[in-house]
């Protein structure tokens, strides 16, 4: 019914059945307090278990799947809160570790569709230590190959003091299209499900570069 209601039916709906009144109350009122009073915010009768303490070690093994979206093909997790290395580290054949963090014009995929957008980032391009890109040989603006077992792509080089030997930067997102080749730079991140049971995943890649000949 959502689709045919108008937007102030729709809130109206939403806060009647969430238990917070109708909407001319909140505008009446100008806000609500829904913060929870002292004792329960703070965890003072415990938590929401029937002996009430807190679970540090979850049962991962035997927790029931709710069969919304796909099982992770690697489901083990540390047994205790702790640091859990299943990123991909640089190796021997791939010693860069990528990062694509959001272009200045491209808050999200949207905005890489628009012209005014597009003119001001320009050609895709990664950015890289002028340390790096001497020991590899390359100048600043060069074209290069990027790439690991998933696949490869063709951009600029961008020399920039700003990042960490080791580590390259490719701004996000601009279209395929936009790369040479119209392979864009999701093809060198995983589909992987991430663990237990699936979702949203931050991906940590790692990645070869050469300059094209």
């Amino acid at each position: 019914p959502g689709f045919e209601m108008t937007a102030r039916e729709l809130i109206d709906h939403t806060l009647r059945v969430s238990g917070w009144g109708a909407l001319a109350e909140l505008e009446a009122k100008r806000w609500i307090d829904c913060q929870p009073d002292f004792e329960t915010a703070h965890f003072r009768g415990g938590f929401g278990w029937p002996d009430g303490k807190f679970r540090f070690r979850p049962d991962w093994e035997n927790l029931p799947y709710s069969g919304v979206g796909f099982k992770s093909s690697n489901p083990r997790v540390p047994e205790f809160p702790d640091y859990w290395e299943v990123i991909e580290g640089a190796d021997e054949a791939h010693p860069f570790r990528l990062v694509t963090p959001p272009a200045r014009n491209y808050l999200n995929t949207t905005f890489s569709e628009t012209p005014t957008s597009q003119a001001k980032e320009g050609a895709p391009a990664a950015m890289i230590h002028p340390g790096d890109l001497a020991e590899l040989g390359i100048k600043d603006g060069a074209r290069i190959e990027m790439g690991n077992e998933r696949g490869e792509i063709k951009l600029l080089a961008r020399a920039f003091e700003g990042v960490q030997r080791g580590v390259v930067i490719v701004e996000a997102i601009p279209k395929n299209d936009k790369f040479e080749g119209g392979e864009g730079i999701n093809t060198l991140t995983g589909a992987d499900s991430p663990s237990p049971f699936g979702g949203a995943a931050f991906h940590d890649n790692h990645v070869w570069i050469r300059e094209v000949v």
